[in-house]
Formats: structure tokens, sequence, C-alpha cells
């Protein structure tokens, strides 16, 4: 397989680059490709706008993790009860993300991103301001529906929008934004609340948000490639039947799956781990372990490069020899040592995520929105089984059971991959 063979056709949509032989071309084959390509002013524009929604959305759908014991305290409620400020806003971004993307279809991805990401801040702002845990949860759940509009419209915007050969960098840059969201979402509020409490610390989240989403709408370009598509039901359908039944996006919609349950175990369960013995450290430190997603910034951004030099598949092999070295080299009782754990890991992931995620928008003809919606909801369902799982494990059989919970996710990444490769060595059917 050639160095940057991918999975996916590069044939994205209008204005692809990949055109027919023919010995006398037409007009429109022989038109230049006015779609952003790397390193202009646009690229930078676009890429810039698209971090700073992925750092909102993730700061807002994980605001409140890293501060469930102290709101516990305050409502008087468990730490079970509490966890649904957490799984209601990731459940609600499973289940509106497809009808989500019908509506980016339909009115487009630039309004779609803009209306979710000012009902998302606009919610966070409130929610400091719960009178009780039931009310809260309510306002999670509502602003994790809106974070839904935001995933599936980005990288659907980013294949109508970016030349096939800066798709996977530039969707890896959104990713970044991701992680950065994610850990910024857990590690300012477990610092601000051990100083002035956890309403502060979610206001402040609030208001970084906010200016997040305002710079985000001023620097992302208009669309010039949309094409409206359908609002009914019927067609939405459709298209939803159509990419469940393309072999190829239902197993990137696996991977996705099963690189995020071994993501959702390992940090559901890290914070239980290291308050224990042999580490017994205090909260705030285990908070600051979140630090380690500063990798999957780096790891995200280079996911482009990673798949240029070594195809999609080879970067999904890669990125599971990761993941999985990383797990057994936690399962070590020096402190150093599970960290250097934790980084191979959330590397390994964040590779294997954009790589994955960047193959479903450069794969799908038509409906890229739901495709890739369909991909976000694996990719929540795998978090929310990922989450339980490994707890189940962990208090089983202590922290090698969320190991072995996460060795056996990434075995099935590895066996799917492989699925893909028997498959592209196929010979085509005779015409």
């Amino acid at each position: 397989m050639p160095a940057a063979s991918t999975e996916a056709s590069t044939r994205v949509g209008a204005g692809s680059e990949t055109t027919a032989p023919s010995s006398s071309p037409s007009p429109a084959a022989a038109a230049p490709d006015s779609r952003v390509d790397v390193g202009t002013p646009a690229y930078r524009r676009m890429s810039l706008a698209l971090f700073l929604a992925g750092v909102a959305t993730f700061a807002l759908l994980y605001s409140t993790q890293a501060l469930l014991p102290l709101i516990s305290e305050s409502y008087g409620s468990s730490v079970g009860d509490v966890s649904w400020t957490v799984a209601a806003a990731t459940g609600g971004l499973a289940l509106f993300v497809i009808p989500m993307s019908a509506l980016s279809e339909r009115f487009g991805r630039r309004a779609t991103m803009t209306g979710a990401v000012a009902v998302a801040v606009a919610v966070g702002l409130v929610v400091p301001f719960a009178p009780s845990l039931g009310t809260m949860v309510a306002l999670r759940a509502v602003q994790g529906a809106a974070l839904a509009g935001l995933p599936a419209s980005a990288t659907a915007y980013l294949a109508e929008e970016v030349r096939p050969r800066a798709l996977v960098t530039a969707i890896g840059l959104y990713v970044a934004g991701n992680s950065v969201g994610g850990m910024s979402g857990r590690v300012l509020t477990g610092w601000v609340a051990q100083e002035w409490g956890w309403r502060v610390a979610l206001a402040v989240l609030g208001v970084l948000a906010v200016a997040c989403a305002v710079a985000f709408r001023m620097l992302l370009p208009k669309p010039r490639h949309f094409t409206r598509g359908s609002l009914r039901p019927g067609a939405v359908a459709r298209t939803v039947r159509d990419h469940l039944a393309n072999p190829l996006l239902r197993r990137l919609y696996a991977i996705g799956a099963l690189f995020m349950t071994v993501f959702g175990g390992v940090y559901t369960v890290i914070g239980y781990r290291l308050t224990q013995e042999p580490f017994s450290l205090p909260q705030g430190v285990v908070g600051s372990v979140f630090l380690v997603y500063l990798v999957g910034t780096v790891s995200a951004s280079a996911s482009g490069r990673l798949v240029g030099r070594f195809g999609r598949r080879g970067t999904l092999y890669l990125s599971g020899a990761l993941t999985a070295a990383g797990l057994l080299v936690s399962l070590s009782d020096r402190l150093a040592v599970v960290l250097l754990g934790l980084v191979l890991v959330t590397g390994g992931f964040f590779a294997g995520h954009s790589a994955a995620s960047s193959a479903v928008s450069g794969t799908a003809a038509h409906g890229r929105a739901q495709a890739a919606a369909l991909y976000q909801s694996a990719y929540y369902i795998g978090s929310s089984a990922g989450s339980t799982v490994g707890a189940v494990a962990f208090h089983a059989a202590g922290w090698g059971g969320t190991v072995a919970v996460g060795l056996l996710a990434v075995a099935g990444v590895a066996g799917i991959t492989l699925l893909g490769t028997l498959a592209a060595r196929r010979p085509a059917p005779a015409a």
C-alpha cells in the first residue's frame, strides 16, 4: 500500500481533485480547485476558528467532572446522582448529534455551528446558579444537545471547504482543540474550585467559552461549497441507512467507539487509582494529571503527517500499538511510569481518533454531516461503555481489570483495521 493511500476515496464532493483520464479535458475538469489549501490565510483562520470551537465544546462538555465531590457536598447528594451532571451532557450530545446534523444539511454548517455554540455558552453561564441538582442535570442535558451541533457540522464543513490533501491535518487541528478543551474543563475548574468554590469555577469556564465562541464566529470563513440538502425525515433516514450500509463507514464507526472505550475507561478510573495506595496523591494534583491531554493536542495535529507517511490503516495500526503499550506500561506501581503510560494512551487515542474521523468525512459522498454524526454517536457510546465497564472492572479486579478491558478494545481496533486491509487487497470485480 502506498504511503499516502487511505481507506477512503479522495472524492469528497464538488471540486474533487480526482479526475478521470481523458484525451480532451473539459473546462470543468481543467478548472482549478477553489477549496482552501494548507498554508493560506483562509486555512489558518479556518483552523484557528475550529480549534477554538473545539476548546469551547469540550471545556463545557466535561466541566463538572473534576468537581463532582464538591457538587455532591453542596447539594447533599450521592456521587452516583451527581455523576448525571456529566452523563446528561454526553447523553444529550449522543442523542441529538444526528438531528443537529440534519439541520446542518438544510441551514448550513456555519449557521448551525454558530447557533449551537451560542446556546451552549448561554446555558454555561446559567449552570453555576442552578438551585438544585435536578435543575443542573436538566441544564446540562440542554447544553449537551446544543453542543451536538458542533462535531458533525465541523467535520462536514472541513470536508467541503478544504482540499482533500489538507483534510486530515485540518480535522486534526480541530480534534487538538477538543483535547485542550477537555483538559481545561477539568484542570482549570479543579484549581479555581479549590480556592473559590465550584460555582465560581463553572462561571470562569463559562466566560472562557464565551470568548472562544465570539472568536470562532469572527474567524470562520463563509462557506463557498455548501449544497443545501433535504430536512425531510424520510430523506434523512435514507441517508443514515446508506451510510450504515457502507462497510468502510461501519468499520470506522466501530474503530471510533473502541478507541473511546479505552480512553473513557482509563480517565474515569485513573483518579481513583492515584488517590489510593501506593500513590495517595491529593485531589489537586490528581486533577493536574489531565495536563497529559496536551500530548493529544500534539498527536492529533500530527495525524495528517502520519497518514501521509503510513497511510490511513498504517496510522490506525500505529495508534493502536501506542495505546496498548501505554496500557501495559501503566500497570507499574511507580508514578513516573504510570504517567508515561498515560502519555502513550493519550497520544495513541487522539492520533487514531483523528485518522478515523477524517476518513469518515472523506468517504461520504453525500450527507457528510449525517456520516460524521453517526461517528460521533458511536464515539460517545464508546465513552459511556468505557466509563461504565472500566469502573466495574476496576472495582472487581483493580487497575489490571481496567487495563484488560482496554486491551480487548484495542484488539478490536486492530482486527477491524485488518479487515479493511484485507478488503482493500481483494481484486475488484470484473465489469
